[in-house]
């Protein structure tokens, strides 16, 4: 019986995860299969330009999982049992179950509502291509003038009210802050954010907290009334609870806790991979949720999975950050260096040579998910147990 490996999300870390195996791995005694609820791989760190209104191709997975033996099952994922090492889905084909011998759980996240009344009813978000897709309906027909407001002051905050003012100067586009903005990058960075923002015009509220969303208006925490014919919420993340109500054993932020080679602390079966894992970095601090992220608990994660299966001594890849990458506009970004304490060095790259290396960068993830097997070894590593045992739990 072939080892059963099981990849829940096709996002980067899943995608990614699924090619190395696919690379790696026989598939005389392993079988792959990912599971994701649509047939596109969603570059989510391109989903505010899609939202304004830009175009670009979507990758079908069939077409990426072509000819890797890697298999896909169209489905949405709705709970998962470790102890009879199970994954029950529902698609098209109505609801079914998937068995597994190790399992990579890679579902990502979604937008943080943080319980503010009306966020859910009225404000959008560009975590997820559905949503995307619905705030960019919504902002077509906004005419000269509307006003859009961006809630949150952090990466994805950033990048969708500069690209939106800058697609769209016809809207007045504000962004609002609980602090200050752009207060952990470099004095030369900070102004250079600040200067990008006005020579955007995009109007910044600092120190406003949000604490209600209304339908053409949002309410700071002092009681100001901030116009907005359309909400943007990008206030944090938040993983799905089917880890938590599985068993899995998670952190309070419901991501699953994991050791240092992304394996579960209470199932060891189970792997977890880009936001969903609650994963310490080098610096001895919980890794943030981030495309970053998931390359670095990708990697891991599978590098762990073949060096059990293949009885080679595990490998510790890097969990260090070296900077944040931020997009301003299609023509201006800055790259900001970061120490092993994630503190902002002095130095940092800005304008549009930053811009053109944040777009090789997209560029670059985008072809390495389109090529899942790029470099695909003649041969391949056999587990090290006979393929009639490879399913048993030791095994993994």
């Amino acid at each position: 019986m072939k080892h059963r490996i099981v990849v829940l999300g096709a996002g980067y870390a899943g995608a990614f995860a699924a090619g190395n195996l696919a690379r790696r791995l026989s598939p005389a005694d392993t079988e792959i299969t990912v599971v994701n609820a649509v047939p596109d791989f969603v570059e989510r760190m391109r989903l505010h330009q899609l939202a304004i209104g830009q175009d670009f191709a979507f990758r079908k997975l069939a077409d990426v999982f072509a000819g890797t033996g890697v298999r896909l099952r169209l489905a949405r994922v709705t709970g998962v049992d470790p102890e009879r090492r199970t994954v029950a889905v529902t698609g098209e084909d109505g609801d079914g179950e998937l068995a597994y011998d190790t399992l990579l759980y890679a579902l990502g996240s979604s937008v943080a509502h943080h319980g503010v009344p009306g966020v859910a009813e009225y404000a959008f978000d560009v975590t997820g291509l559905s949503s995307a897709l619905r705030l960019r309906e919504r902002l077509a027909g906004l005419g000269e003038g509307g006003t859009v407001l961006v809630v949150g002051e952090g990466l994805t905050g950033i990048e969708t009210a500069t690209e939106f003012a800058e697609s769209r100067p016809d809207l007045s586009v504000a962004l609002a802050a609980r602090g200050e903005l752009g207060a952990w990058l470099s004095p030369k960075a900070r102004r250079h954010l600040r200067q990008a923002f006005d020579r955007l015009g995009v109007t910044v509220h600092e120190h406003t907290g949000i604490e209600a969303v209304e339908p053409t208006r949002a309410i700071a925490a002092d009681g100001t009334s901030i116009p907005a014919d359309v909400t943007v919420w990008s206030a944090g993340f938040a993983v799905h609870p089917i880890a938590a109500a599985s068993g899995l054993e998670v952190a309070e932020t419901g991501q699953i806790l994991v050791d240092r080679t992304m394996r579960s602390v209470s199932h060891p079966d189970v792997y977890a991979a880009g936001d969903c894992a609650y994963a310490i970095g080098e610096n001895g601090r919980p890794l943030p949720m981030s495309c970053a992220s998931a390359g670095f608990t990708n990697m891991q994660a599978t590098a762990a999975v073949i060096a059990r299966l293949t009885g080679r001594e595990v490998p510790t890849t890097g969990l260090k950050y070296h900077g944040n990458h931020i997009s301003l506009g299609r023509r201006d970004a800055i790259f900001q260096m970061v120490d092993g304490d994630v503190r902002s060095k002095s130095w940092y790259l800005g304008g549009r040579t930053a811009a053109r290396l944040k777009s090789g960068v997209l560029k670059g993830a985008g072809w390495g998910i389109a090529h899942p097997t790029f470099g695909m070894p003649k041969r391949k590593r056999r587990l090290a147990t006979a393929p009639d045992q490879a399913g048993v739990r030791g095994a993994a």
